[in-house]
């Protein structure tokens, strides 16, 4: 069932159609054949593991790729799109994720770049600026806005530009490209209601996202692709999240458990840590072997708890013991030096090197381990290394001599994460560990996970993710507020988690199972 009203189905040919769609690159087949079919005034939820073709569809329908076969009809007419100019003049525009915008230029010039209206040599404001303030009507921004750098709004309100800019090209077909990723819940209710209105403008949209859960909140039909094909196309109000989920992997989802693991010595000690503006008087003890999730909303601080653990802040009060030392480490080099590593969060612009090859990526960490003299680094050493992981990690890839800017985000993800256990570490801190990746991607993050856990890290994992926290924490620290608000088992209820995060319940905290305070 789903909380959206599903708009019914518009007279006369629909919106988009791409039949038989095929694309190779090299030896690899991105898209065996894939079909879809969008109808006006609706929003169509477009889903698959990474990996599954849907973004090479996107690309070839937004001119970025051109197919090797198929056919593509809008409004019922044949047409050809052979350049990213081609589909904005058919219509079709794409809003990534991450705004692709200027944010030192103000949210007007931003509007109109490269489409200025000009009197002479001059742009003329006064005649885009009634164009210009309906479309941030449409968006839901204030007008104030306009004269605003980019750069100060906040990335959800950047979305909302983008999407405004979208519209000014007269795009009849949206392409929202994991709009609501970065988003917090507050954030996504306003991007629905954009969307929404859009889709009762007569607007076409295609919604991809890994949220498959959301999707049941704004999508009409959804289209599931796997290893290049599309598996179905159908009215999203005849499946559930777990069907759509098994289409997307080919086979049943595990419920998952958690299985009891031998805990060893303490090899993170948090007492009344704090940093001004960010979180205080964080209490916590991590042992090898465990994983500790810490859960909470964007701006809990929970995040900022990982970087001073990794030397990237420096706590302003408050003892911190890693990995028997008492002091703080000083820089992420001197986090490396204890045995300690981090996935971050931002993986494209803080954890991965787009434009070199997946090896390089995988060893660039550990040189010295690639060759006996400084400076050297051994191939040899090097392949060894990271065929050993990218088999251990089930990374799809031909080669490891591919640049890690050409993999999905799903094995992008698991490369990053393989650089950080070349050399098995003491203590990891994993910061959003599967955002943005597909669910069987997610499934293999969290084996890797409970498989370094066994071989005794200490595992931090920092997520938003309230399904994902429960999957792999030994137990779990709800932050609030930049406070632990409770502690809570992963067993504990998705309702329980989110009241404790959104504050909703009480700060007492709530004693784990076996603990000494549920025991006195």
């Amino acid at each position: 069932m789903t909380d959206t009203a599903h708009r019914p189905a518009a007279a006369g040919p629909p919106r988009l159609e791409m039949q038989g769609i095929a694309k190779r690159y090299g030896g690899v087949r991105a898209i065996r054949h894939a079909d879809i079919t969008v109808r006006p005034g609706t929003v169509h939820a477009l889903v698959g593991e990474n990996g599954a073709g849907k973004s090479t569809l996107i690309k070839i329908l937004s001119g970025a790729e051109q197919a090797d076969e198929g056919t593509i009809a809008i409004d019922g007419s044949p047409v050809s799109i052979g350049a990213t100019t081609d589909a904005i003049a058919l219509g079709v525009q794409t809003v990534y994720q991450e705004p692709q915008l200027f944010p030192e230029l103000t949210v007007a010039e931003n509007f109109f770049v490269g489409r200025e209206i000009t009197r002479g040599p001059a742009i003329d404001w006064r005649a885009q600026a009634p164009r210009m303030l309906e479309l941030l009507d449409t968006v839901g921004l204030d007008r104030g806005l306009a004269s605003q750098p980019l750069g100060s709004l906040s990335i959800a309100k950047q979305q909302q530009v983008s999407i405004a800019k979208a519209l000014l090209e007269q795009a009849s077909i949206l392409i929202l490209d994991e709009p609501s990723a970065i988003l917090t819940d507050a954030e996504i209710e306003v991007l629905f209601g954009v969307v929404r209105r859009l889709a009762a403008d007569g607007v076409s949209i295609i919604y991809i996202s890994h949220r498959l859960d959301e999707l049941f909140r704004i999508a009409d039909e959804v289209t599931i692709m796997r290893d290049g094909e599309t598996v179905s196309s159908q009215p999203i109000g005849e499946l559930t999240v777990r069907e759509i989920a098994e289409r997307m992997v080919g086979g049943a989802i595990s419920e998952g458990h958690h299985e009891d693991r031998e805990h060893g010595e303490p090899v993170l000690e948090l007492e009344s840590l704090s940093l001004d503006g960010a979180f205080e008087d964080v209490t916590l003890t991590l042992r090898a072997g465990e994983v500790v999730g810490l859960y909470g909303l964007v701006g809990s601080g929970a995040a900022e708890v990982g970087e001073v653990v990794y030397g990237m802040r420096r706590a302003t009060s408050g003892r911190l013991r890693a990995v028997g030392d008492d002091r703080h480490p000083a820089s992420p080099s001197a986090a490396k030096r204890r045995g300690i590593r981090m996935v971050p969060a931002n993986r494209a612009s803080q954890g991965s090197f787009s434009f070199q090859p997946i090896a390089f990526n995988i060893t660039v960490g550990s040189l010295g381990l690639l060759g006996k003299a400084p400076g050297w680094v051994s191939p040899r050493a090097e392949r060894r290394i990271s065929d050993d992981l990218i088999r251990r990690l089930a990374v799809k890839t031909p080669s490891g001599r591919q640049p890690i800017g050409a993999m999905s985000g799903g094995n992008a993800q698991k490369v990053v994460l393989a650089r950080q256990i070349v050399e098995q570490p003491k203590l990891l801190v994993l910061a959003e560990p599967t955002q943005g990746v597909d669910v069987g991607a997610k499934e293999e993050i969290h084996r890797i996970v409970a498989d370094l856990a066994e071989r005794g890290t200490a595992v931090l994992v920092i997520t938003t993710d309230l399904a994902e926290v429960q999957r792999i924490a030994d137990r779990i620290l709800v932050f609030r507020a930049g406070r632990v608000a409770r502690e809570l088992p992963p067993t504990a209820s998705q309702a329980s988690l989110l009241a404790a995060a959104a504050g909703a319940i009480d700060d007492e905290p709530t004693p784990m199972p076996g603990t000494t305070e549920e025991a006195a």
